[in-house]
């Protein structure tokens, strides 16, 4: 079977909905397919129960669609869901849902995108056609779990994050977070609170701040030299939470702002968990360098026992494992060649939207300049053909 369209859009995340909005209004035909039953899967079924926007809301939105009036500055996750929800209503965006993406090839004799889908329902496979591809899969598509030596028989529980609900269940347990990202650092705070005996594995240096030093620093930011705010939030956080290097955090030397400018790491937006620290509730410990049974081993020799550990290690992107002709946008990790915000755009009709690190503020960025340059493209096309 073949179907035909324009665009053909694979993921239906925020990235892929936002890009879908831009192209309905300008009534541009697209196809958005996703792998799972629903859309923003991440959101729905990954995400744990206390998650909120760790940005203001206003820093969150995607194209064409504010947040109701009485929305919260900090977007809780079930919220976040209804706005995904409503925004799908707003522009009539229906994806075809439970539709793996298997290969797309870029057809040089035909100048288009050859792509084989397969329905889960009906194990049948579908060939698309369409003129532009828009991978929108996003850099969160499979869980990131290091190999450390023992893991596979850790006599505990070994889950990544986009498992973890909530630290209800491990009261009274020895647990173990492994990363420093927000998810780890709120992670750790969920299970502290809970009851558990937490530690938390710091593998790398970070900005801890809380978020209304960074909504101050991306509003000063759009008017005002990276490097003089970057110098203030730096001197807010310090006054806040002191020298957190004894404890076992470090920061890095480059500004938190220009940090996530150069290279797409976010600061930690606290919720609790510093002070925890520096009470002595959660520790904070070096790498791991094995497992034995329920004993970890750390890299400094120090060993802990462990019922159950957390990997906060982050996603990786699983485009290179379907596209096939993405050398001129994509690198070996499925992430984009050029930094942002030139990221976006590949050779015969290919882009990507949400890949690039920036959060929802990025993809709706990326959304309005694919859109953009797809009309530009279409209108020549639709003109040629007249």
């Amino acid at each position: 079977m073949e179907e035909h369209t324009i665009v053909l859009i694979v993921g239906a995340g925020p990235a892929g909905l936002g890009t879908a909005a831009c192209l309905a209004q300008f009534s541009i035909p697209y196809v958005i397919m996703e792998r799972e039953d629903c859309s923003a899967s991440l959101w729905r079924n990954r995400a744990y129960d206390r998650l909120k926007l760790h940005l203001a809301k206003e820093f969150c939105e995607l194209p064409h669609m504010s947040y109701p009036a009485d929305a919260p500055t900090y977007i809780p996750k079930d919220q976040f869901v209804k706005y995904l929800d409503s925004y799908m209503e707003q522009f009539d965006i229906q994806p075809k849902y439970n539709t793996d993406i298997k290969s797309c090839t870029y057809d040089e004799g035909k100048e288009c995108w050859i792509s084989l889908a397969c329905d889960a329902a009906t194990s049948r496979v579908v060939r698309y056609k369409s003129k532009f591809l828009v991978v929108a899969s996003g850099e969160n598509s499979a869980a990131n779990i290091p190999v450390i030596p023992g893991l596979h028989d850790f006599a505990g529980e070994a889950i990544h994050s986009s498992l973890y609900k909530s630290g209800t269940a491990y009261s009274g347990k020895n647990a173990l977070v492994v990363g420093c990202g927000n998810s780890g650092m709120e992670i750790a705070y969920d299970l502290s609170t809970h009851g558990a005996n937490t530690s938390i594995v710091v593998r790398s240096q970070v900005h801890v701040m809380t978020k209304e030093i960074i909504r101050l620093g991306m509003t000063l930011v759009q008017h005002t030299p990276v490097n003089a705010v970057d110098d203030l939030l730096l001197r807010m956080s310090k006054f806040l939470f002191g020298d957190l290097s004894k404890h076992g955090i470090v920061r890095p030397e480059t500004g938190p702002l220009l940090l996530k400018e150069q290279t797409g790491r976010s600061a930690v937006i606290d919720v609790g968990t510093v002070g925890l620290i520096k009470k002595g509730t959660i520790e904070v410990l070096g790498n791991i360098s094995k497992i034995n049974g329920n004993v970890v081993e750390f890299e400094d020799k120090k060993e802990s026992s462990f019922d159950v550990i957390v990997f906060a290690t982050g996603y990786k992107s699983m485009a290179n494992t379907w596209l096939k002709n993405g050398e001129s946008m994509l690198n070996n990790d499925g992430l984009p060649k050029k930094e942002f915000p030139n990221h976006w755009k590949g050779a015969n009709g290919l882009y990507c939207a949400g890949l690039a690190r920036r959060g929802l503020a990025g993809i709706a960025i990326d959304a309005k300049n694919i859109a953009n340059d797809i009309l530009s493209s279409y209108d020549m096309h639709r003109c040629e053909t007249n």
